[in-house]
């Protein structure tokens, strides 16, 4: 069974900068971490649902434009981790941030890490 685990979720106030992380543990049907895309959604209540990064597994980046220039994807196959480094954090960025993991009918879901941009 495959378990996604975000973690580094935390206070910050704005402009500050925070890296979050994503860990699958347990096999991933055998294939390797470098097989799947890799994204990051955020969520607020009374909000829909945001795709905020993505990380191809031909290792293409795309970001939502509130996020542009202020965030980056990253991943570490070899640890079957994913990063997602902010910078210039916005009250905006408030909200609950979750990973995906992916490849054709294969997909994992993380449980989130809550992002709270404050003075």
């Amino acid at each position: 069974q495959v378990q996604l685990v975000e973690s580094g979720g935390g206070l910050v106030p704005p402009g500050g900068s925070l890296r979050i992380s994503c860990a699958a543990n347990g096999s991933l049907f055998a294939l390797a971490f470098s097989t799947y895309d890799l994204k990051w959604y955020r969520h607020t209540p009374g909000k829909q649902r945001e795709l905020v990064a993505t990380f191809t597994r031909t290792n293409e980046r795309r970001y939502a434009d509130s996020v542009k220039d202020r965030f980056t994807i990253s991943r570490d196959n070899a640890r079957n981790t994913v990063f997602l480094q902010m910078n210039n954090l916005k009250p905006e960025d408030t909200a609950n941030y979750y990973c995906y993991v992916g490849y054709g009918p294969r997909e994992f879901w993380g449980q989130g890490t809550q992002v709270t941009v404050s003075s």
